[in-house]
Order: structure tokens, then sequence, then C-alpha cells
């Protein structure tokens, strides 16, 4: 599967907006191509994000760098790797380096750290382990083997995980839709739950680990990701257990003092009122989106990046 390619004149995306339904590509060949998939989530994941915006500054004309720069950087707020591609291109452009190949190397580096992550996160599992996982992070984020989804996906293939369990993760459904059709195609078993079912699954002693992904991680090791995490994270420490975040240590911000300093994307309530374009809300009801949550470092057993499984006070030095 290669959810993004880029051939240095189009950006051609694996359109999760329509996964499982239909894999349809689509073509990108200016700035403004890739911020309209960037921001209706057809990519989606923070590393991807990263990569899709560094092909789009590519993709722009001579001269025309810094208004890409812009609208590129105004899609989602919450994710990090997004403006930390488009600096590293400003740098490379700056200093007069091929943007083509500065963001060919921005998604060679991530697909070599996803190996890396794969690494440091294997041991941490056990004997025919029950593992919970929410959102999605497998191959679409990353465009190569994925964060928590690979690490996973890989602990089955050496007989270490037994199962799987997938959050749907409302309200746009990226456990139902991607993780689980993901996991179809690498032959991982898996089991979809509702989130409101993961507390219900612990008390009877039906998992084993949590491992999710993140979308920015503070200097002191609070943790973004997507909404319903840091319920996930309560509930490990209530039922005693391991809660770990596989991220590339490009998620870390360390200009980002702890949690309270992220900016949480608020998305349009439609996306809570209707299910698969269908209202099921009364048409006056309103509704809050918010995107992401905050989980703090002390609910995190531990954060696996390409420098090891890591605790959450020592991600912001491997950062630097």
């Amino acid at each position: 599967m290669r959810p993004i390619e880029f051939t240095g004149t189009s950006l051609r995306l694996l359109d999760q907006t329509l996964l499982p339904g239909e894999e349809r590509r689509l073509d990108c060949t200016t700035p403004e191509e890739v911020a309209d998939a960037i921001r209706r989530l057809a990519v989606r994941g923070a590393p991807a994000i990263g990569i899709a915006a560094a092909c789009g500054l590519a993709l722009a004309e001579p001269g025309d760098f810094d208004r890409a720069a812009s609208l590129l950087g105004a899609t989602r707020p919450t994710a990090v790797n997004l403006h930390w591609a488009i600096e590293r291109m400003r740098s490379a452009r700056d200093d007069g380096r091929d943007l083509v190949a500065e963001a060919s190397a921005i998604a060679a580096e991530q697909a070599r750290c996803d190996d890396e992550l794969v690494r440091h996160g294997l041991p941490l599992f056990g004997e025919g382990e029950r593992v919970l996982t929410h959102c999605n992070t497998g191959p679409l984020v990353t465009g190569a083997r994925g964060t928590a989804g690979a690490v996973i996906v890989a602990g089955w293939e050496a007989g270490k995980v037994e199962l799987v369990w997938v959050d749907e993760t409302r309200p746009l459904l990226q456990g139902a839709r991607l993780t689980s059709w993901e996991l179809g195609r690498a032959g991982a078993p898996y089991r979809l739950i509702t989130d409101s079912m993961a507390a219900s699954v612990m008390a009877r002693g039906l998992v084993d680990r949590v491992m999710v992904g993140a979308d920015r991680i503070a200097a002191n090791g609070d943790v973004a990701n997507k909404i319903g995490t840091y319920g996930l994270a309560v509930l490990c420490a209530h039922h005693g257990i391991p809660f770990h975040v596989v991220a590339p240590l490009s998620t870390v911000d360390v200009a980002t003092p702890s949690g309270e300093a992220i900016v949480i994307e608020e998305r349009a309530p439609e996306e809570v009122t209707a299910l698969g374009g269908r209202r099921v809300a009364p048409d006056a009801a309103d509704a809050a989106n918010y995107a992401f949550d905050v989980t703090p470092a002390g609910l995190v057993t531990s954060i696996v990046t390409e420098a090891g499984a890591l605790r959450p006070d020592e991600v912001a030095q491997a950062a630097r």
C-alpha cells in the first residue's frame, strides 16, 4: 500500500475520506489542491500531513513559496508535523537546496523512522497480548509502516499480539473505517468496539495494553491526540493497564511547554450531528466538536520514538 506518492510534479494521495468503500487516488499538482486535501482529511495523520505539506511547497511556483506556506499552515492547527515540515522546507529554500529533493527526503526519513518505532516498540509486548488502540496509526498516517499501528502489527507478526481492540473513534470513525481496513489488509485479528465500550472491556480483563499515536507532544510530555485518548489514559490508570504513545520526534514541540498551550482544533458541528451524510440529531441541535484532547504526561507509561521507548520527561531532550 502506497497512500502517498510524490513524483516531483504531482502528489498522489489515497483519498481517506472514501475508505473503506472506495480506493480512489487524488492527483494534486498545486499547493491549493494539497491544502484542500489536508483540510478535508483526504490525507490525515500528523506525519502524513507534514509530508503532504512539504510536497505541496515543492509544487509551488517560483516566488510563491510564502503564500503557499501560509495557505498550507492554516489547514490544521494541532498537528505539529505540519509546521515542522513547512519550516524545514523554508530552511531548504533559504539555503538554495532543491525543494523536490527535500520533500522526498522527508518522506524517506519517515519511512526509516517507522522501522525504528517498530524496533523500539516491539519489546514492550509480552505473549498473547490484547491491545486496544484509538483512531488510526497505520500506513495511512505516515505513508510507510505507520506509528502505533506498525508496532501492533509487528507484534502480531511476532506472535506477541493475539487480538487488537479497535475503537470506532467518533465522530469520523477513523478506527472503524481506516484502522479496521489496515488491519484487515495485514491479516491481523481485530474486533471493533464503540468508544464507550473501552471501559467495559478493560473491566472484564480483556485489555493488556493500550497503544495510540500523537498529533503534538509538549516539552513536558503532555500528549495531544484524537479526542477520546485522554479518557482511555484515565481508564488505564484506574485498571492498571500500560498506556503507550508511539510517535516520531518530529511530533515533539519543544517550543510548547505543556498541553495547556496546545491549540485544539474545533471542527464543524455537522460531523457530530450527522453520520455518513445523514442527519441523526434534531435540526435545531448544536454540537461541540473538539477534534483532539490532551493527555497529561503523568498518565503516559512511555513514548516510543526513533530514539527509544522514553519516559515523557525525556522526549524534549531527545527531540532537541
